[in-house]
């Protein structure tokens, strides 16, 4: 089955402030290693949406395994949104509000 994958327009900008933290700490290939471990886990969101562990209400959680971080998506019919990246230990709230 074929699913159709959306971001929240505030996912791009977590990303961009990731990826510039660690290029200025560690370089390009430590960002690149990010970015390559993220889109990892949103393929395998693709391939199974309801693999993952709901979270809050009718999201659900995707930790990555090398970086402290997460995303949320929401998944209802053949439709997956990407809310929010964040940090393990940033505020939990951050991004609820998001659609």
């Amino acid at each position: 089955m074929s699913f159709v994958l959306s971001f929240n327009r505030n996912v791009a900008r977590d990303l961009r402030d990731t990826l510039a933290f660690y290029e200025e700490q560690s370089g390009s290939s430590l960002a690149d290693a990010f970015y390559d471990e993220l889109m990892l886990r949103v393929d395998q969101v693709r391939n199974n949406p309801k693999w993952f562990p709901f979270s809050k209400g009718d999201r659900r959680r995707v930790n990555l395994d090398r970086f402290p971080y997460h995303f949320l998506y929401r998944f209802k019919s053949e439709n997956i949104r990407i809310l929010v990246l964040r940090h393990n230990q940033r505020n939990p709230k951050y991004g609820d509000g998001r659609r």
